[in-house]
């Protein structure tokens, strides 16, 4: 028997073995679940408090490489920013360097033309001296006359060559230089608006007549209006000098998106534009085309197809002005040496000498011209690097937000069920807090 006092009342009672043990059990098993439920908050408290760490250790992480990859972004948006003024101000100084160097050589075109002049009334005064004299001496004055004017001819000849060759010369450098910024300019375009709904004729159109006032003054560039024969081309481009007719080009235009679901070839209208310059009495034959548009050949310039027909060529859009201002050149040295031919005959200057000349000017026109393709060729590569720099450094920024996508799949894939898979300790500790969860609720 165990004598117990009632904590409340302080009276004393008897219990035997039995009630005591089972009140000690109740006391037992009350003070242990209130210290596991205890355990169990805490668990669910530490629980807790580390997954709260590890989300804000996660949410810094990936803030912090957002940031870094931001910072990258601006930075390259800044390097492409500089390449691009760069470009613009290269191009700018080129075209003041051209500018001044033409005018330079146009000064001394002038002084030459003066020394000329100034020879001219030099001969003048000495056959008006060698006229008054003696009548026994006039056969040998007129020897040296002619042996002076024919010294002159050559002098003006030469000075005429010279000034030709420099005016080509600095022709040539303003060409490529203006062909650059032609490139730049449709580079731009097409990475803009691709020439949405202007149609390849109006395009050429206003390519032309941009430069028609200040480059050709005299010429003729208008639709072919004329369907004798059963055809007829788009445009008809003429040029003259002194009112003689120079050059003379027959253009067709083809725009991918004029033609149908099936694609046509460049050369399927080589025949019709032959057939137009014959019967037009046009010189020269040129597709401007944008058909076939993956083709290395046409893509990379001016391509020469005489082995098929003759005088015939085939460019894109962006190239339009520069072959009509390379054959205008070309056809004008043809005007400037007939006309030197004439005189040559008229003050009986040696044939063989001049057709030497002529075909030295000839190869030197081939090198000059062979030097200013190779240095526009280079131009183009270079260009070409650049964009597939550009194009790799995209495709890095891109591999980089794929990553940041992942990394925040993963952080939302955070749960409390992955991560104790495996761990059987914390699996055992969760299911015990969630079934005294649920016996609480009970």
């Amino acid at each position: 028997m165990k004598e117990l006092k009632c904590p409340k009342c302080g009276n004393a009672f008897v219990v035997d073995e039995a009630d005591y043990a089972s009140i000690v059990n109740q006391v037992k098993n009350a003070e242990f679940n209130e210290e596991l439920n205890r355990r169990i908050e805490e668990l669910h408290k530490q629980q807790k408090a580390e997954q709260q760490a590890d989300m804000l250790k996660a949410e810094k992480l990936f803030g912090e490489e957002l940031n870094a990859k931001e910072k990258a972004l601006s930075q390259k948006d800044a390097e492409i920013k500089n390449l691009k003024e760069l470009v613009k101000s290269a191009v700018q100084a080129k075209e003041l360097e051209m500018t001044q160097a033409i005018a330079n050589k146009e000064q001394e075109i002038m002084n030459l033309k003066s020394t000329l002049a100034q020879a001219e009334a030099q001969k003048q005064i000495a056959i008006m001296e060698e006229q008054n004299k003696s009548q026994e001496i006039l056969l040998t004055k007129d020897a040296k006359i002619s042996e002076l004017e024919n010294r002159v001819a050559l002098e003006k000849k030469e000075a005429t060559i010279r000034e030709n060759g420099m005016k080509d010369e600095f022709s040539m450098k303003l060409r490529q230089k203006q062909e650059e910024v032609d490139f730049y300019k449709d580079m731009k375009s097409k990475m803009s608006t691709k020439m949405i709904g202007e149609s390849l004729e109006v395009h050429c159109s206003t390519e032309f007549n941009r430069v028609r006032t200040a480059m050709f003054p005299n010429a003729y560039f208008d639709k072919d209006n004329d369907i004798r024969g059963g055809s007829k081309g788009d445009f008809i481009f003429k040029d003259y000098v002194d009112g003689m007719e120079y050059i003379s080009i027959m253009f067709e235009m083809k725009n991918e998106c004029d033609t149908t679901a099936t694609k046509h070839k460049n050369e399927e209208f080589f025949a019709k534009l032959d057939k137009d310059r014959r019967e037009k009495g046009c010189e020269y034959a040129v597709l401007v085309s944008l058909l076939e548009p993956e083709s290395e050949l046409y893509n990379e310039g001016i391509v020469d197809v005489s082995y098929r027909y003759p005088k015939m060529y085939v460019v894109r859009p962006q190239f339009f002005m520069p072959l009509i201002s390379l054959l205008s050149q070309a056809s004008k040295k043809s005007i400037e040496y007939k006309k030197a031919l004439v005189i040559a005959q008229q003050q009986s200057i040696d044939v063989t000498n001049f057709e030497t000349k002529v075909n030295s000017f000839r190869d030197k026109f081939g090198r000059h011209y062979t030097l200013a393709s190779k240095k526009f060729s280079d131009a183009i590569e270079d260009i070409d690097a650049t964009i597939k720099k550009l194009q790799k450094i995209k495709e890095e920024l891109t591999s980089s937000e794929n990553n940041l996508r992942l990394a925040l799949k993963d952080t939302d894939d955070l749960e409390i069920r992955k991560l104790t898979r495996g761990n059987p300790t914390m699996t055992a500790k969760f299911e015990e807090a969630r079934k005294s969860n649920q016996s609480s609720v009970d």
